[in-house]
């Protein structure tokens, strides 16, 4: 069972979490022009659009061909989601006359690809998007949804104007405690060990492992921090840092039968510190206390990760925390009204 929001879905009920029986009203498309294709995936095809109503750039997310119910559980979790902090919100749904294509209309976010932006982040910078990144999971997780493929693809980053949208919900999925659920989500170099070993009834710390990885790219200043080859190899790369006593422990602890015949997998690794991976460029960034919040979010166990608002609350973030308050006691001068 998840050490928070649990019982979230059971309090509020089938109506907030039940996707199978959802009613969708699809518009017409003849609001919505297609200006560019942006890109696509295994699920859909993104292309940028324009609404003919008032002008606006739009996202338009063209769904390939997959079940009804998941349709309904991308659209049932944007809605629920909508309004969120650093949720990327979606306007309308549509279906073509032929009621072939369904489109999901999203609002339009310049973004920086990772390649190019992750070498460039200050530390100033990297304590911002993270924590913007936090804000949304927290949100996300406290409406009992879990996102199941957080990674850079799909955390849209507008440098110019310092925000953030969480985007791609294709995956995410309502926690029911003591549910078992597929372990084929996420990416590959972002999948947290519970899916590597099979391990079904994970929770919302799957998303915290995702951003530790994230986390890590942007402290170290690598494109993707743990970059396996396949599943194994993925493992592997985990191992060899984090060591495997932990990961023996973590095995026996949850009672998981992993079983492989990679001799690598079977072999045992030291666990390494986090400063080994600290180079002269990038002191600045891998301070004491980003490495004490990597180290609290990479760990096996997944109840032993932090949680995306005990990630908020550490010492690292305690300058991003001093600025909102003083940013709200601005605004709270600047109307009139006393801010004590």
């Amino acid at each position: 069972m998840a050490r928070v929001y649990s019982d979230v879905n059971a309090n509020l009920g089938p109506i907030w979490y039940d996707y199978d029986n959802f009613r969708i009203d699809w518009s017409p498309p003849e609001r919505y022009e297609i200006v560019r294709r942006m890109g696509g995936g295994k699920y859909s095809e993104v292309f940028e659009g324009v609404d003919m109503v008032n002008h606006e750039q739009c996202i338009i997310k063209v769904l390939k061909p997959v079940a009804a119910k998941k349709i309904k559980r991308e659209i049932k979790v944007l809605r629920n989601l909508s309004g969120g902090p650093s949720v990327v919100a979606l306007f309308d749904v549509v279906l073509d006359p032929s009621a072939r294509h369904h489109s999901l209309v999203m609002e339009y976010v310049e973004n920086t690809e990772w390649k190019h932006l992750f070498p460039r982040l200050t530390e100033a910078d990297i304590k911002h998007y993270t924590f913007q990144l936090l804000k949304a999971l927290d949100f996300t997780h406290s409406h009992g949804i879990m996102h199941r493929d957080v990674k850079p693809g799909n955390v849209m980053i507008d440098y110019q104007h310092r925000r953030l949208r969480l985007i791609d919900w294709g995956l995410a999925e309502f926690y029911h405690p003591g549910t078992d659920y597929h372990i084929r989500v996420g990416s590959r170099y972002y999948k947290a060990p519970e899916l590597l070993v099979g391990y079904k009834q994970y929770d919302y710390s799957l998303d915290m492992w995702s951003v530790g990885c994230m986390f890590a790219s942007m402290i170290f200043r690598r494109e993707h921090f743990f970059r396996g080859s396949d599943n194994n190899d993925q493992l592997l790369k985990i191992m060899k840092t984090l060591g495997t006593e932990l990961f023996d422990i973590y095995l026996r602890q949850y009672n998981i039968h992993y079983e492989t015949d990679v001799e690598a997998l079977l072999t045992n690794y030291a666990k390494l510190p986090w400063t080994r991976f600290i180079t002269a460029d990038i002191q600045h960034l891998a301070n004491a206390d980003a490495l004490d919040l990597l180290d609290k979010l990479l760990r096996y166990d997944h109840r032993e990760r932090l949680t995306a608002r005990e990630t908020q609350a550490h010492v690292y973030f305690n300058s991003v925390r001093l600025e909102a308050i003083s940013t709200k006691g601005e605004s709270i001068s600047d109307s009139g009204f006393s801010s004590t």
